[in-house]
C-alpha cells in the first residue's frame, strides 16, 4: 500500500530538511495517536463495563503492591507464596534472574510511575518519600547493567518525569526538587564504568559499589553480552543527559548502538543474539525478535521518536525489512542464521517476541501485527497464559510463565491503532486468567507450569511496572487519566519519558558518522507510524478478516495457508516451500523438490532448510503420542487447592484427560514400595495410595494397590532431591504385558514434590488431593466447604458463591502460615537462556534398584534438534528418554521396545532424502559450527 501523496500527517514521509523538533513531533503524534475507528464484528464495550474492568485492574494492583509493601518492602521483590521479601543472598540462587536484584527496593522504584497512571497520586508521593529515605544505591552487589538500566534508572526517570508534571499542576509534589533525578544521575555514573571496553559495548554486569575489574568487584571478566543488553540503553541514558545536561550518558549509549550497527551481518542486515564485547565477533549467530535481541529493535525506533535523529529510523527500517523477509512467516516469527537467513535456527518461539506486534503498530505495519497477535492469543486461550516458549505447532516447549506483560502491551497498542473492541475482550480475558490462576493470598504468583497450573514463588517487578499499566490504559478513557499520556513515550519497561526531551539540551550530533547513509532516503519513512485513514479506508471488517483464518490454527497440528506470498516477497518470487505445507500428492510441490537439487545457491539453501524442517516436523509428529504432565492438587484444609504439584503420567490406567478427575485422601502403602500384596489394605481402601519407586515394575505396583481397593496411586521417586525443576518428567510405561486390567489413575512425583505431600501428612494427618490433567479452579474445589475468609478474599471468582462462614479465623490464619512453611520446600525454577538450559535428566536421577519401564518426557514437550548427535542411555533399564529420540533412530531400535508404541514413520519423500545424505552431513557440521 503506497503512501498518500502530499501532507505531513501520520504515515506520510517526513521532509528531508524538516527541523528535528518537527520530526520528533510528527513521529510522536503518530506514535501515540488513539483513533476512534471501530472494526465491525466485535460488539462495542459499554462505558460502564470498561470502567468496571478498569476498577478491577486497580484492585488487582492494590493486591499486588499492597502485599509487596506489607510483606516484602524494603526487599527487591515479593515472594507471594511464602509471603516474604526476596533478598539477594538470603534465598537460593536463581542464576541470571537474580542479577536484577540490587538491594535497592526494586519493585517500589519500578512501580513509581504506575501509581500516577493509575491515579494514585497520594500513594505516589508517599512512595517517592520512601525511595528518597530508604533506598541505597551504593551496595556491594553485582547487578545486570541491562536490568538496572531499564528497571531502576528508568523507574527513577519515569518517577521524576511525573513528579515534575504533578508539581506543575500545583496539588501534589510541591516539595519536590529533582531528588529522583539526582538519584538517577548517581546511578548513571555507577553504570558508566561498564562501558570501559575498546568496542564501547558495556560489560553485562557491574558491582554497584566497586565497579569493574577490581578484585572486590567480582566482575569484569565476562567476554560476551546479548544484543538487547548492549542496545537497550539509549532512551534512559539520553533522557538522563537531556534532563541533567551531562552529555556523557547519551554519548556512551550511542557508541554502543553504533558498534552493533557496524557489526550487523551485511548481506542479511540481521544481528545475532550474543556478541563478544571486546572483539565484536558474534558468539551466537541465530537471529530473531525475541529473547536476547527484542528491545534493541524497539529502542532504535523509539530513539528516533524521542530524540529526532533520522539515522535511528534508517537503521530500524533496514533491520525491519530483513526481519519481514527472513524471520516473519506470518503468523510465526522464527529465528534464522544471520549468515544463512533462509535456514531456521530453531523450531520454537519464546514469549518475549509478544512485544513485536506492538512495535509493528508503531511502525505502522498493522496486518502482520494483527496476525501474530491473534496467533499468540490463541495459544493463550489454549494454555491460559503464554508459555515461556512454544513450538511451531503450538505445543509447550518451556512451560513457565513469569507473568510477562509483553502480550498486554501489544494488545494495548493494537486497540489504540484500530479502536477494535475485540482487543478489549482480549484484555478482559487476561484479567480473568490472572485472577483465576495466578492470584494467591499474598499477591500474584508466576506459573511454574501452564499445563498443570502449578505456581512459582515469584512476582517480578515488571509485573507491576508494565502489566497493570497497560491493562488500565486499555480500558481507560482520556478523562480517566490525570495527565495526557500522549505527551510521553514508553520505555521497554513501560516507564514514561516526556517527548519534549527531543528539544532539550541537544548537544549531541544528530547525524551518525558511522552510518553509510549520506542523505535521507524518504522511502525509509514508509509506514513509520499508523494512519488509520489509509489502513481502513472503506473496510471496517479489515482486522476481523485478518484474524478469522487464525481462529483455529492453534488447535491444528500445524498452520497452513497463512503465508502471504505477495507481501512476504516483494520481489514477486514465490516463497520457499515449507515442510509443514508439503503434500506428496501435489505435483507442484514435487517439482519444487526436484529444483532443490539444482546447482543454484538459493535452491541449495532451500533444500537444506526443507530437509531440516521435514526432519523436525517428523520428530514432532512422533511426539504426538506422548502424554502431557498431570497435576496433583492438595485440596484439603488448610491448602484449599493452592498447592499444585507437577506429576508425570502413566501409559496405563485411567486417562485423566478423558475422564473426570480422581479425588481422595492419601495413605501410604505397606510395603511402601508396593511390590507385593499390601499388608494394610484397610488403610488404602477408597484412598489414593502413596508408593515408593523401585524394586518392581510400575504396573505391578498399580495392580497391588488396586487389589487393595485404592482409587488411585502416586509413585514417589526414591532418589532424594530429585525435582521436576531440574529433571524431565517421564511417563510410566507398562511391563510389556496387557495392562487393560489396571483401571485406576497412576501419577509419578519426583522426591521434592512428593515430600510436600509427605510433610503435609505429618503435619495434618488427613490430606486430600485431586488427580487431574490440570489444576482446577479453587472456587469449584471449595464449593460447599467450610472456607476461611482469607481464601475467599484471595479469589474474586468466589465472592458471589454462597460460602459457609469460618468458625475460627485465628485458627485459619495459623493454618495459612503452616501452609506457607510447607510451600517453602518447593524449589524455584531457574530462568536459563535457551542455549544453557538443560532439560535432560542425569544418570544420578534414577535409582539403580529400579526395574520398571518408563519413557522420559520433557516437562516442556521440547522438540529435539534433528541434527544434534544425541546419545540416550537407558536409565537403569527403566526410562527411555523420548525427548532425545531423533528422526534417524532405526525401526529396529523402535521395535525392540514393546512399551513405546510410535507406529510406523511416515516419510513421503524418503527417495528424495536418500539422495541428500551428503548434504545432511554438511548441514549437521554447519549447525555445530554456527551454534
Amino acid at each position: 500500500m503506497s503512501e498518500a501523496a502530499g501532507g505531513r500527517g501520520c504515515g506520510s514521509p517526513v521532509p528531508q530538511r524538516a527541523p528535528w523538533s518537527l520530526v520528533a513531533a510528527t513521529a510522536a503524534l503518530c506514535l501515540v495517536s488513539a483513533t476512534s475507528v471501530w472494526t465491525a464484528g466485535a460488539a462495542p464495550m459499554s462505558r460502564e463495563e470498561k470502567q468496571k474492568l478498569g476498577n478491577q485492574v486497580l484492585e488487582m494492583f492494590d493486591h499486588a503492591f499492597g502485599n509487596y509493601m506489607e510483606h516484602a518492602y524494603p526487599a527487591d521483590e515479593l515472594m507471594p507464596l511464602t509471603c516474604r521479601g526476596r533478598v539477594r543472598g538470603q534465598e537460593p540462587s536463581r542464576g541470571d534472574v537474580d542479577d536484577a536484584l540490587g538491594k535497592f527496593s526494586l519493585t517500589l522504584i519500578d512501580s513509581l510511575d504506575t501509581l500516577v497512571v493509575l491515579n494514585k497520586t497520594k500513594e505516589f508521593e508517599d512512595a517517592v518519600r520512601k525511595v528518597l529515605r530508604d533506598v541505597n544505591l551504593d551496595n556491594d552487589v553485582v547487578v545486570s547493567v541491562f536490568e538496572t538500566n531499564i528497571r531502576v534508572l528508568g523507574g527513577l526517570l519515569g518517577g521524576h518525569s511525573l513528579a515534575i508534571m504533578l508539581k506543575e499542576k500545583g496539588e501534589y509534589m510541591q516539595w519536590y526538587s529533582d531528588e529522583l533525578l539526582q538519584m538517577a544521575k548517581q546511578l548513571g555514573y555507577k553504570l558508566l564504568p561498564a562501558f570501559n571496553t575498546t568496542s564501547g559495548l558495556p560489560y553485562p554486569r557491574i558491582n554497584l559499589k566497586f565497579g569493574i575489574r577490581k578484585p572486590e568487584a567480582r566482575t569484569g571478566t565476562e567476554t560476551d553480552t546479548c544484543t538487547a543488553c548492549a542496545g537497550t540503553l539509549i532512551l534512559e541514558f539520553a533522557a538522563l543527559s537531556r534532563f541533567t545536561g551531562a552529555t556523557i550518558f547519551e554519548e556512551y549509549a550511542r557508541k554502543a548502538l553504533d558498534f552493533l550497527w557496524e557489526k550487523r551481518q551485511r548481506s542479511s542486515n540481521l544481528v545475532g543474539v550474543t556478541i563478544n564485547i571486546h572483539t565484536g565477533d558474534w558468539v551466537r549467530k541465530d537471529s530473531g525478535v525475541g529473547a536476547g535481541i527484542d528491545s534493541y529493535y524497539e529502542y532504535l525506533l523509539k530513539a528516533y521518536v524521542l530524540l529526532g535523529d533520522d539515522s535511528f529510523l534508517e537503521r530500524f527500517n533496514t533491520h525491519y525489512n530483513a526481519i519481514m523477509r527472513y524471520i516473519s512467516q506470518p503468523p510465526l516469527l522464527l529465528d534464522v542464521h544471520i549468515h544463512k537467513p533462509m535456514l531456521n535456527a530453531r523450531t520454537w518461539m519464546d514469549a518475549l517476541l509478544a512485544f513485536f506486534p506492538g512495535l509493528q503498530v508503531l511502525k505502522g505495519d498493522i496486518r502482520p501485527a494483527i496476525e501474530t497477535h491473534e496467533m499468540l492469543y490463541q495459544v493463550i486461550k489454549k494454555h491460559n497464559f503464554l508459555p515461556e516458549a512454544f513450538t511451531t505447532d503450538f505445543r509447550v516447549h518451556w512451560a513457565q510463565h513469569p507473568l510477562r506483560p509483553e502480550f498486554a502491551e501489544s494488545t494495548y497498542f493494537l486497540y489504540k491503532a484500530t479502536g477494535d473492541p475485540y482487543y478489549l475482550e482480549v484484555g478482559k480475558t487476561l484479567i480473568e486468567n490472572l485472577n483465576k490462576y495466578a492470584r494467591v493470598p499474598c499477591g500474584f504468583a508466576a506459573m511454574k507450569d501452564v499445563r498443570t497450573g502449578s505456581h512459582e514463588d515469584r512476582m517480578d517487578s515488571f509485573f507491576l511496572a508494565e502489566m497493570f499499566k497497560y491493562l488500565y490504559l486499555l480500558f481507560a478513557d482520556k478523562e480517566d487519566i490525570i495527565f495526557d499520556i500522549e505527551d510521553y513515550i514508553f520505555t521497554t519497561e513501560a516507564h514514561l519519558l516526556p517527548l519534549w526531551l527531543s528539544t532539550t539540551n541537544q548537544s549531541i550530533s544528530k547525524k551518525n558518522t558511522t552510518s553509510e547513509y549520506t542523505e535521507l532516503d524518504d522511502s525509509n519513512f514508509d509506514w513509520t507510524c499508523p494512519n488509520t485513514q489509509i489502513l481502513f479506508p472503506h473496510d471496517p471488517l479489515y482486522a476481523q478478516r485478518i484474524r478469522e483464518p487464525l481462529k483455529n490454527v492453534v488447535d491444528k497440528s500445524c498452520p497452513r495457508g497463512i503465508v502471504r506470498v505477495e507481501e512476504s516477497f516483494r520481489s514477486g518470487a514465490k516463497p520457499p516451500l515449507r515442510a509443514r505445507d508439503f503434500m506428496a500428492t501435489n505435483p507442484e510441490h514435487l517439482e519444487i523438490l526436484k529444483k532443490m537439487g539444482a546447482a543454484s545457491s538459493i535452491d541449495a539453501e532451500d533444500g537444506l532448510r526443507f530437509m531440516q524442517e521435514m526432519i523436525e516436523l517428523s520428530s514432532q509428529q512422533q511426539k504426538e503420542q506422548q502424554l502431557p504432565p498431570r497435576a496433583v492438587q492438595i485440596v484439603s484444609h488448610p491448602f484449599f487447592g493452592r498447592v499444585v504439584l507437577t506429576a508425570g503420567p502413566a501409559q496405563f490406567g485411567l486417562d485423566l484427560s478423558k475422564h473426570k478427575e480422581t479425588r481422595g485422601f492419601v495413605a501410604s502403602s505397606k510395603p511402601y514400595n508396593g511390590c507385593s500384596e499390601l499388608t494394610n489394605p484397610e488403610a488404602v481402601m477408597g484412598k489414593i495410595a502413596l508408593i515408593q519407586r523401585g524394586q518392581c515394575m510400575f504396573a505391578e505396583k498399580a495392580r497391588n494397590i488396586q487389589n487393595a481397593g485404592a482409587i488411585g496411586g502416586i509413585v514417589i521417586d526414591d532418589n532424594e532431591g530429585s525435582s521436576s525443576d531440574t529433571a524431565p518428567l517421564f511417563q510410566m510405561a507398562g511391563d510389556g504385558k496387557d495392562t487393560d486390567d489396571i483401571k485406576i489413575p497412576m501419577l509419578f512425583l519426583f522426591s521434592k514434590e512428593g515430600s510436600i505431600i509427605l510433610d503435609a501428612i505429618r503435619e495434618y494427618e488427613e490430606v486430600e488431593v485431586l488427580l487431574s490433567d490440570k489444576a482446577k479452579d479453587r472456587a469449584a474445589i471449595l464449593k460447599g466447604k467450610m472456607i476461611p475468609s482469607y481464601i475467599i478474599n484471595s479469589n474474586p471468582e468466589m465472592e458471589n458463591e454462597e460460602q459457609p462462614s469460618s468458625e475460627n479465623d485465628s485458627q485459619n490464619q495459623s493454618a495459612e502460615q503452616q501452609v506457607v512453611s510447607i510451600s517453602q520446600t518447593v524449589d524455584l525454577v531457574d530462568q536459563e537462556s535457551p542455549d544453557e538450559s538443560s532439560l535432560n535428566s542425569s544418570p544420578e536421577s534414577s535409582s539403580p534398584a529400579d526395574s520398571e519401564d518408563a519413557s522420559n518426557i520433557s516437562p516442556s514437550e521440547q522438540t529435539s534438534s534433528p541434527t544434534a548427535n544425541h546419545e540416550t542411555p537407558s536409565l537403569d533399564g527403566e526410562c527411555t528418554d523420548l525427548d532425545n529420540q531423533i528422526q534417524e533412530q532405526s525401526e529396529t531400535e523402535e521395535d525392540s521396545n514393546p512399551n513405546v508404541s510410535w507406529g510406523k514413520k511416515v516419510q513421503p519423500i524418503d527417495s528424495i532424502l536418500a539422495d541428500w545424505n551428503e548434504d545432511i552431513e554438511a548441514f549437521e557440521m554447519m549447525e555445530k559450527d554456527e551454534l
